[in-house]
Order: structure tokens, then sequence, then C-alpha cells
């Protein structure tokens, strides 16, 4: 069997670390195409050496440009490759532009799609990561849902029969990291701006555009950062540098530090010796909740309604409505007493996955976590 993996974002990079894991033990054919969507060498190279995962086969050098602009420049890149390597399987990833652009090359050259975390919704149509998730889900042949929330909301969108429970890859990586990281197998860099050892800090990252793009938001979020009582190491994303410095905002003031984007390594460190995290990434939300640290996010809806529970992750749309009192005691709360539930699996997604697309090419009805 040969699977075309296609990413070409940081997210996307982590869920590939154990999928490529997951077929390099068996004999199948795994070819990496990376789109270059991330061709900053913090958002890309790094995940590659830090996962362990294989050079890419195709590098495409995609780079950056509007929604429009870059996900055509990515099908375009795409056909040709796809049409010389005519794999069984195209496997997706997520809700990135290349993502989409994966799925659409892949259905018009009539090549079996399967989309990697399949049937999330935030319901936010302004978000382009939503459309790219409800086009991809309808146009793929085998949809690898990672909770029983998207199995639900792809059954209601009658996808049902194509849907598969598979679990959450992303607890794949994160576990094995977590591992590492206390047990000293991995090397992690500094943090800066935290002199002491054992200060409490926060953790935060920004990036969305519905964050960045707007002067007024990106300066309220800042100054919300800012005027926090704990250091906040802000862990700076390509896309927030240039905004803030169009915006003429100002990132390294108050309570914030500011750091480049981490290594997956050092963001599982960064997790684990913080209190808490502050965010707008879907991905971050999640991995605080594995790893055990309380969550404010910066949106007004999530893709991972599983973290709320029991108060581990809270939406704050407009921290300014809570007042400074009210936004200081949300994003610096303790996590909650008593145990985590589960929603996302076992830490084996991966290697169902690859039962599951074994299954499919066989003409067998896949088994679901």
């Amino acid at each position: 069997m040969k699977v075309v993996s296609i990413v070409g974002a940081r997210p996307q990079l982590v869920k590939l670390a154990p999928m490529s894991a997951a077929f390099g033990v068996t004999g199948h054919r795994h070819v990496i195409v990376h789109t270059g969507q991330h061709y900053d060498a913090a958002l890309s190279d790094v995940f590659f050496s830090g996962l362990d995962i294989p050079a890419p086969d195709v590098h495409l050098g995609i780079g950056s440009g509007s929604h429009g602009a870059q996900t055509g420049a990515c099908l375009s890149a795409l056909d040709p490759v796809l049409a010389a390597e005519r794999p069984d399987w195209v496997l997706v990833y997520g809700d990135t532009n290349s993502t989409l652009a994966g799925a659409l090359s892949a259905v018009k050259q009539h090549l079996p799609v399967a989309h990697l975390e399949a049937g999330l919704r935030s319901f936010n149509r302004r978000m382009p990561e939503e459309h790219n998730r409800v086009l991809t889900d309808h146009a793929a042949d085998l949809l690898l849902a990672p909770t029983q929330e998207a199995v639900r909301h792809l059954a209601a969108e009658g996808l049902s029969e194509r849907t598969i429970l598979a679990g959450d890859v992303m607890v794949d990586v994160c576990l094995r990291m977590r591992d590492d990281v206390l047990a000293g197998r991995v090397a992690v860099p500094p943090l800066p701006g935290v002199p002491t050892a054992g200060e409490p800090y926060l953790l935060a990252t920004l990036h969305r555009a519905e964050n960045t793009d707007d002067p007024k938001r990106l300066a309220l979020l800042v100054d919300a950062l800012a005027d926090l009582p704990l250091p906040v190491v802000l862990a700076v994303h390509p896309r927030l540098a240039t905004r803030a410095d169009e915006h003429g905002v100002k990132l390294e003031r108050g309570a914030i530090r500011v750091s480049p984007p981490l290594p997956y390594a050092g963001l599982v460190a960064a997790v684990l010796g913080g209190t808490a995290v502050v965010t707008d990434s879907g991905g971050l939300q999640k991995e605080a909740y594995l790893l055990g640290r309380p969550c404010t996010t910066l949106r007004t809806e999530t893709e991972w309604p599983e973290t709320l529970a029991s108060g581990w992750n809270v939406l704050v749309g407009d921290p300014g409505e809570l007042g400074a009192a009210g936004w200081a005691a949300t994003a610096t709360r303790p996590a909650p007493a008593g145990d985590r539930a589960q929603p996302y699996g076992d830490g084996q997604a991966a290697r169902r996955v690859v039962e599951a697309l074994e299954q499919r090419a066989a003409g067998r009805v896949p088994v679901s976590a």
C-alpha cells in the first residue's frame, strides 16, 4: 500500500510524527509531501528534526499569500505530484489550506482521500479553518474522527458511512514527548524572560487572523496579556510579529516576555513548567488539557469542547468585558481539582489509522476505536 501524506503547517507536522512512526514499522510506502505553507524554519524544519520525521520526499515551497492564492498554488503544485505517485491513499491532516488543496487535487484525479482529524467544528463560518474542515470532510472517502463529538458532527451532516472513530494522534505524540521531557531524554531550550528556576509564569500564543489583523483587537489582547500579574512568555508566531509591526503594537512590555516559536519539545516543556496557558490555538488548547494545565482561549468558540469540562479550558472573547480583576483571576486560575477525562483516546490512534487504511483498501469495513 502506498500512502501520500500532505502537510504544510506546524500542527500538521506534529500529527505527521506518530503517523510516520506507525507507517515505519510496516511494509507500506509512505511518501511525505510538504507544501511549504509554513516556510519559516522555526515552524517547519525544527519539527522534522525534533520529532524524528524523515525529510519530505517532495517540498513544494509554496510560501505565504492570501487564502485563495495559497490554496490555488498548493492545488496547482500538487496535481502533478499525485498524478505521478498514484497512491492507494492521499492522507490529509487537520484544517489548513494545504489540507483542502490536497483533498481537491486527489478527488479530481479519482484518488482515495482520508482526512485525519475529521469532524471538528467551531461553527464559526468566519474562520477559514472551518471552511477547510467542512469542505475536506465532504470530499473525502474516509473520515478519521478523533472524538465521539466529531463522530456526531459528521453524522449530522450525513457522513456516517465514511466515518470511523480513530482517536486523536496528537495524544500519541504529546504524551510521548511529555515522558521524554520529564525524563530528560530531550534537549529543551531555555525560555527567555523567566530568570528564576521555578518562577510561576504563563505560556501564551496568539496568531489567528481574527485576533491579529484588526489593529484595535490586537492591541486590546496584547494589553490584556501585559497587565497580568505573572510573567507571560509569549511565543511569537511570524504572523503575530508581522501584524504587530504593521500596526505599531509593541509586544515586549509589562508582563510579556517575548520568545521565538518553540520546537515541540520546548513547547511541551514550557507548558509543563508554567502554571497555565493563554492561546487562540486549537492544538495548544488540547495540549494544555493533556498536560494538565488550565487554558484560557482568546476566542468565543472551540473545536475541542471536551476541554471545557470542569473548567480546564475557558473561552474569553474579550478580556476587557471581565474587568482587570476578572481577567487576571481567569487567566491565572489554578488547575481544577479531580481527574481529567480521556476523551481523546489512549495514545494508539496512529496505529488504528494505518489499520483503517489497510482494511478499507482491502475492501473491509474499518473497526472504530
